[in-house]
């Protein structure tokens, strides 16, 4: 039987995606890689995986894939861990710095400053690993477990999804699982099992990664309160209208 490899995202909101492939035993004969958002993309449009988590941010560039799984990563109101982080009040931004790490979150703050927040500031893309280092930063959008800890650095402090929830009235899609050619039926079937087991066993997931938890206060709540992780209509919807304002 083929190697099946897949490439996931190493934060706190996906270790129940993680936690369901490596224990379930519901998935076989596959590698895990654990990457940041936007190298599961490059991976994925490489051909260096089959299957991947990938920022819907890099869905354009992908020339051919294929939704699999009724999962992803979605959030329908504060999802705490992808903000725009500033020094000042929005209405004096002037200059953010992007994190590396994830383009979706990138092309998210562009559209909420152009067609919610009214502001026209300039942008610096950082390479990865910088968006830690704030000392000359006015203004940081930032993802991921890092921003439990650096939000406290902060006076002000923008919730991505929350805003696009207020803006659009819709969820947000943060990443959807996709494979490049289209899977079996009985494969497709055995991978979402994988992924609701670990979705419907988030305590056990969390003992699991005890060593690994970020310092984020209640991370059973966080993933039980902030994460969304069912790929339902109104998300569909939610990405739809995302993907259209990208296609401007």
């Amino acid at each position: 039987m083929e190697l099946l490899k897949i490439s996931a995202v190493s934060y706190l909101n996906t270790f129940p995606f993680v936690f369901g492939l490596k224990e379930s035993g519901l998935l076989q004969n596959f590698s895990l890689e654990l990457d940041v958002p936007s190298i599961c993309a490059e991976k994925l449009k490489d051909g260096l995986v089959d299957i991947a988590l990938v920022p819907v941010g890099a869905l354009p560039e992908i020339k051919t894939f294929h939704y699999i799984s009724d999962y992803c990563i979605g959030a329908v109101g504060e999802v705490k861990t992808v903000l725009l982080l500033s020094k000042v009040p929005m209405e004096q931004i002037s200059h953010v710095s992007l994190d590396f790490d994830s383009r979706t979150s990138v092309e998210l703050v562009k559209v909420l400053a152009k067609n919610y927040w009214k502001i026209k500031p300039q942008w610096e893309n950082l390479k990865s690993g910088q968006a830690t280092s704030i000392d000359n930063i006015e203004s940081l959008v930032a993802i991921g477990d890092k921003t439990f800890e650096m939000r406290t650095k902060f006076p002000y402090v923008y919730d991505l999804a929350a805003a696009w929830n207020t803006f659009s009235g819709l969820p947000f899609v943060f990443a959807v699982w996709i494979s490049r050619e289209k899977l079996s039926e009985e494969k497709s079937s055995q991978f979402t099992s994988a992924l609701s087991y670990g979705i419907n066993h988030k305590r056990e997931c969390i003992e699991y990664f005890s060593d690994k938890l970020p310092r984020c206060g209640d991370c059973l709540s966080y993933l039980e309160h902030n994460i969304s992780y069912v790929f339902d209509e109104e998300k569909k919807k939610g990405l739809s209208k995302f993907l259209g304002y990208l296609a401007e």
